[in-house]
């Protein structure tokens, strides 16, 4: 669990680092280049899409895990926006919360009890 917990902290480094870096330098302005490499029909567009799908189960795992809550479903949409930045963060706050069992941050509290 140790290097679990390594591994997500260091992602969670180096992606802000290399976000806050990109930004710097190429601005806000995201979704208009990730948008315009899938409209040409090209592998840097295969990519997005596939990330995008990738994102999508992301942000529909953490609100099922929070029951489609309301809670959950905000949750679930940094998720979807947030990626692997907000993941990490996510996954390493449960894996503390709940103690490292990982049934329980897998399948959130109700379930894990059920």
């Amino acid at each position: 669990m140790t290097a679990f917990r390594t591994l997500l902290v260091l992602m969670f480094a180096v992606l802000t680092t290399y976000t806050v870096l990109v930004i710097g330098t190429e601005g806000w302005d995201l979704l208009s280049v990730f948008f315009a490499d899938m409209a040409k029909m090209q592998w840097p567009g295969q990519f997005n899409l596939d990330f995008m799908f990738m994102l999508t189960f992301s942000g529909l795992w953490v609100a099922w895990r929070h029951q489609f809550s309301a809670a959950g479903l905000g949750l679930g949409v940094l998720a979807f926006f947030g990626g692997a930045l907000f993941l990490s963060l996510y996954l390493f706050v449960q894996i503390w919360r709940n103690k490292g069992d990982m049934r329980v941050v897998l399948l959130g509290e109700a379930r894990a009890d059920g």
